[in-house]
């Protein structure tokens, strides 16, 4: 666990506390501001030292309650952001999350009885500092209109001149940054490279893997480290994912070989144990070659897996590889279809005729498209295109799969000659008959302005039948960027998008990998 860095105090220089009911408080103000139930109260900004806009309120009262925390809006157009606590106990420790930056935010503690009934009001003030200047500027080009409530957790690269740690943060819809974690000189994570980025656990903790040190790291939203799990005789890259049972699975490296991002783990969440391995050397053709690479060398670096997705209805996992396509895998390491273009494909490792494992694209009326040149990828068709060098693979609860297609020498035209384009596309996959259909894309009309090669990320909310396309490294525009765009999947209309332009994109093009929508607090 990080070290707290102040420790709780009723008396604090950051601390102003105001009685709901009186107009006008004392110098020194007494626990509860007048509540007479409250007997201390404390608060500690960043208490764990990398977490600058949260803080942490002590609080004990001589009765059970409970407690709502609400930080003020910022201006006439900013937003307040309020959090309930069910537990009632006569004894809270408590975060403040969503303070905004160089800001005497002012922060309202509302208790309530056993019973529901509101006691009271105390008002606090919490002064934060500067967050520096290795964040980027947000840019709101198109503001939100409904969509999942929540702040986008952006998995950010950027910075002012260091590349590492790099700082995941989230911004409100009005583009201010409301929470964010900056591991700058700490001991632990000093050094810190998410690759993908980070993610939050079932229980509300966040999670991710770190490239440095090939540990799995679960941590609060104060930045607290809670658990690690290592991964003897592999090293962590890109993706880690927590399955329906709370085991992780993770893109790795099998140390010792020639080789590297062509096995995949299943890691026990319980005793840390390795569980499952998958050999894609086994599984797939380690020797083709039909997409090319700017950024490794095919010989070693032949399949890159970039993400993850696991299926809970077959307990299967899909694997992307940036250079191979979307491969559907069996727990035994069997190919059960592969999603890419059918250019190049031979025998598996273990003997497997991968051609027999190629889906069959549809038009939009369901009809096969038997035109080789589509099938090979050298065209596209009216109403189907494979995904080139896809990235973010997500399962929908309709069984449909949506994937972001970032368009890298889409056609096997070179980097500059072809079309220049990324989407979100949704495809619909039938195992029986090994079909595929494309049912939705967004991204071809906005051409360079949202084309990525590489990163990147894609998310459906089909509870507001919204898809957000988010191209992470986005060059076409002059200044790199990356852009978070919310579509309403029925009409195709922008319902909300937001430019992120860092200071300085990192090896000079990425802003970001991932962009969650989540609520701020678990």
């Amino acid at each position: 666990m990080l070290p707290r860095l102040r420790v709780l105090a009723f008396i604090v220089p950051l601390l102003t506390l105001v009685a709901c009911d009186q107009a006008d408080p004392d110098p020194e103000p007494e626990p509860g501001g007048g509540l007479d139930f409250v007997t201390a109260l404390a608060v500690a900004l960043n208490p764990t030292g990398v977490a600058p806009l949260a803080a942490e309120v002590a609080v004990t009262t001589t009765q059970p309650t409970s407690i709502e925390v609400t930080v003020a809006a910022r201006g006439t157009n900013g937003i307040p952001l309020t959090h309930r606590f069910d537990a009632v106990v006569q004894t809270h420790t408590l975060p403040v999350l969503g303070l905004y930056a160089a800001t005497a935010n002012p922060v309202t503690l509302r208790f309530f009885d056993a019973n529901g009934a509101v006691l009271g009001d105390t008002m606090l003030t919490v002064t934060t500092g500067p967050i520096g200047d290795a964040l980027p500027q947000i840019r709101i080009d198109v503001p939100a209109s409904g969509g999942r409530p929540g702040l986008n957790l952006v998995s950010y690269f950027g910075h002012n001149g260091d590349i590492v740690p790099q700082r995941p943060f989230m911004f409100d819809a009005t583009g201010a940054v409301r929470w964010l974690l900056d591991f700058t000189g700490d001991p632990v994570l000093g050094d810190l490279f998410y690759d993908n980025g980070i993610e939050r656990l079932a229980n509300g903790n966040l999670y991710f893997g770190s490239n440095n040190t090939s540990l799995i790291y679960e941590m609060t939203m104060l930045g607290e480290i809670v658990r690690t799990w290592s991964m003897p005789g592999f090293s962590y890259h890109h993706n880690v994912i927590e399955k329906p049972d709370g085991n992780f699975i993770a893109t790795v490296n099998k140390l010792g070989l020639a080789t590297v991002e062509d096995h995949v783990i299943e890691i026990d969440r319980q005793n840390g144990a390795i569980v499952t391995v998958w050999d894609l050397n086994q599984s797939l053709d380690n020797q083709r070659r039909s997409w090319p690479s700017d950024f490794a060398d095919l010989n070693i670096d032949w399949f890159h897996g970039n993400a993850l997705a696991y299926d809970a209805e077959d307990d299967a996992i899909l694997v992307s590889g940036r250079t191979q396509g979307l491969v559907k895998l069996t727990r035994d390491n069997e190919v059960v279809w592969i999603l890419a273009p059918h250019n190049g494909w031979d025998t598996a490792g273990d003997g497997t005729d991968l051609r027999t494992k190629l889906l069959q694209p549809l038009d939009a009326a369901g009809q096969p498209i038997a035109d080789d040149l589509v099938l090979a990828g050298n065209t596209p068709y009216p109403d189907f295109e494979w995904a080139w060098y896809q990235h973010a693979p997500k399962l929908l609860p309709d069984g449909t799969l949506a994937v972001f297609d970032n368009g890298d020498r889409r056609h096997y035209l070179p980097d500059g000659q072809g079309p220049r384009y990324s989407r979100a596309v949704i495809y619909d996959i039938d195992e029986e008959a090994m079909t595929i259909q494309q049912v939705w894309q967004y991204g071809k009309e906005r051409g360079g302005d949202t084309f990525s090669r590489i990163v990147s990320d894609v998310d459906v909310h089909p509870e507001v039948d919204r898809v957000v396309f988010m191209p992470g490294a986005v060059l076409d525009t002059g200044t790199p960027n990356g852009k978070v765009v919310e579509v309403d999947r029925a009409s195709g209309a922008v319902r909300f998008e937001a430019t992120i332009t860092p200071p300085q994109p990192a090896f000079g093009f990425i802003t970001f990998h991932r962009v969650e929508r989540l609520p701020l607090y678990p």
